[in-house]
């Protein structure tokens, strides 16, 4: 008889449980926050070519003692400037049909102070660094700002949530379930710079602004 009763209990409460899921509405918030980026990646890459696999690469690494060597020099700490991969590789020219050999070796460098890139980039390519793949920029409130458009994308759900459910003529109880929805944080924003007055200062990059976006589902109980 308590298994019974036991199993009646059971299916009650599965069944109020099913009507109360049915119940819901069921909407996608999204939180947008935009920041100037205060920090950039630069992906470089040494390389050099020739008829012999030693001395290109030696080529290779006389650069690449220089580059660290300066980049120390100007207060770029050891764990912000890291080799990506380093190759050697033996080629053929089928025009000419020449042999020779290749070596390259990709570091990425990370600057904390964006008012450096200038002076740094022209030190690079004065330590032989011959070749740039992109730049990337970042910020370093990266915590504070998802954090931020965490909220404003919950917020945003129950306003969408409200106005169904006033379309309805009906209210949103409280929210049920909440999963955030997996995608890029950053997205470049881009703007137009500000043109200087003195002429004589010269920019190459353009940082514009990073939007910091999360979604987020949320599901209320629907009155």
């Amino acid at each position: 008889m308590k298994r019974i009763l036991l199993l009646l209990v059971m299916l009650m409460g599965a069944a109020t449980f099913a009507q109360e899921e049915q119940n819901t509405v069921s909407v996608i918030g999204t939180g947008t926050v935009n920041i100037i980026p205060d920090k950039v990646l630069i992906n470089s890459r040494i390389e050099h070519t020739g008829k012999s696999a030693v001395e290109v690469k030696k080529q290779n690494d006389n650069v690449v003692n220089d580059v660290i060597r300066y980049l120390k020099s100007q207060g770029i700490a050891s764990e912000n400037i890291q080799t990506e991969y380093i190759r050697l590789n033996k080629e053929f020219n089928y025009n000419t049909k020449d042999t020779f050999y290749s070596a390259n070796q990709a570091i990425s460098i990370e600057l904390q102070d964006l008012k450096k890139y200038e002076d740094i980039m022209s030190g690079l390519l004065n330590s032989g660094l011959n070749r740039i793949d992109g730049i990337e920029f970042m910020t370093s409130k990266k915590e504070e700002l998802q954090s931020e458009a965490r909220k404003k994308a919950v917020l945003d759900a129950q306003m969408k949530a409200k106005e169904y459910a006033e379309a309805l003529g009906q209210e949103i109880g409280k929210a049920i379930r909440i999963s955030e929805i997996q995608t890029d944080h950053y997205q470049p924003v881009y703007r137009v710079m500000e043109m200087k007055q003195d002429s004589s200062e010269q920019e190459t990059i353009a940082p514009g602004e990073m939007e910091v976006r999360v979604k987020v589902n949320v599901d209320f109980l629907l009155k």
